[in-house]
């Protein structure tokens, strides 16, 4: 009697998209990983490779760069806020809307947000330092902020192309997120993260655009700091290359002045 043949077993399309996801997740840790403990520079595609046991086209495959393998923990951000935004009730404001997705978020321990997720504070200091990952971390936040504008233009029923004011929302609730995200960076404490937010928010209100109020005693700058201070911040203006460059020119007509 013939022995009966066993057919081979397919994978499903589940299955391999799981497979895929599990492949995915396990460089990005790798990256994740490596990037902080030896520095961005100190990491090549090869070695994040490897750590996940996979080989150099296994890791093409998904990442472009190591920069983008180290973020994708955070693309997943985006996508939560914009679920929250979808779910506020349609008769919010539509900055409103953003505000209150982006705390929805913050305040969800089941969301993970930064500053609750080990190490991710180290991540964005890291990223602040380094021109290529905090590009690459712009990418990822334009990616989102499309996404963010497509939902505002469903919310009031417009064209984004036609109509300007999805964009504009979305611009000045991503600004605002940016903005408390750098302060928190630079102010080095990872619990800070929800009240800069809001404090963030609360700066575009209509007030930004009537008579200025005195600042608040803490944030208050005496002038002669405001002109020397160098500003560590990418996206604020930076005094810091000027100085250096007026201090070298300085030391060097003094050199030519005394020999």
């Amino acid at each position: 009697m013939t022995p009966e043949r066993k057919i081979p077993e397919r994978k499903t399309p589940e299955r391999r998209s799981r497979k895929a996801r599990r492949t995915r997740d396990t460089l990005a840790q790798a990256a994740f990983e490596l990037v902080l403990d030896r520095g961005l520079r100190n990491v090549t595609v090869e070695e994040i490779a490897e750590a996940a046991d996979v080989d150099r086209r296994t890791f093409s495959r998904y990442f472009t760069s190591k920069e983008a393998a180290a973020l994708d923990s955070l693309r997943g951000d985006g996508d939560r806020i914009n679920a929250a935004l979808r779910a506020r009730p349609a008769p919010e404001p539509p900055l409103l809307a953003y505000r209150r997705a982006v705390l929805d978020w913050l305040a969800d321990p089941g969301a993970e947000p930064w500053h609750r997720r080990p190490r991710i504070f180290d991540l964005l200091v890291v990223a602040e330092e380094e021109p290529t990952l905090y590009a690459a971390f712009h990418h990822i936040r334009v990616d989102a902020q499309e996404d963010s504008v497509a939902i505002v233009a469903e919310r009031l029923g417009v064209d984004p192309r036609q109509d300007i004011r999805p964009a504009v929302t979305v611009a000045a609730g991503a600004g605002a997120l940016l903005a408390a995200q750098a302060a928190w960076v630079r102010g080095g404490r990872p619990d800070a993260l929800p009240a800069l937010v809001a404090e963030a928010f609360d700066a575009l209100s209509a007030d930004l655009l009537g008579e200025p109020r005195p600042a608040p005693e803490r944030h208050r700058v005496a002038p002669e700091q405001h002109r020397g201070a160098p500003e560590r911040h990418r996206g604020i203006t930076s005094t810091t290359r000027t100085t250096r460059t007026t201090s070298t020119t300085e030391e060097a007509e003094g050199t030519e002045a005394t020999s």
